[in-house]
């Protein structure tokens, strides 16, 4: 077992998939010694930002703490607000927009590729 705080793994960075504005990541999972098997992060974007479109190799869940986002996926586009998830699927080109006034805070988990 590892215990992390998230305060010992934050950093400023433009979001990924485009480096539209910018966004705090929390890049938790890699504070995790390998092996690990999943990606766990906490990402905030900052007004007007987004993680850009990109297709997933796997399934991929945005997890809302607060503030109002705008996902897509395969080019259905839905609202996302505090409390609310999105599970996206394998194969599937997704993104996720900041909306509003409030930061974007969101967690964002997804399993490592295979060991080959």
């Amino acid at each position: 077992m590892v215990v992390i705080d998230e305060r010992d793994t934050v950093r400023e960075e433009a979001p990924p998939h485009g480096s539209i504005g910018m966004s705090t990541a929390y890049r938790i999972s890699d504070a995790a010694p390998p092996p690990r098997a999943m990606e766990f992060r906490r990402r905030v974007l900052h007004k007007g930002a987004a993680i850009g479109e990109h297709p997933i190799a796997h399934d991929e869940v945005y997890y809302v703490l607060s503030g109002v986002g705008e996902v897509v996926s395969d080019g259905r586009r839905e609202t996302l607000r505090a409390g609310m998830t999105a599970y996206l699927y394998d194969g599937a080109v997704v993104g996720i927009w900041q909306r509003g006034e409030e930061p974007l805070s969101l967690i964002v988990a997804y399993p490592n590729p295979p060991k080959k």
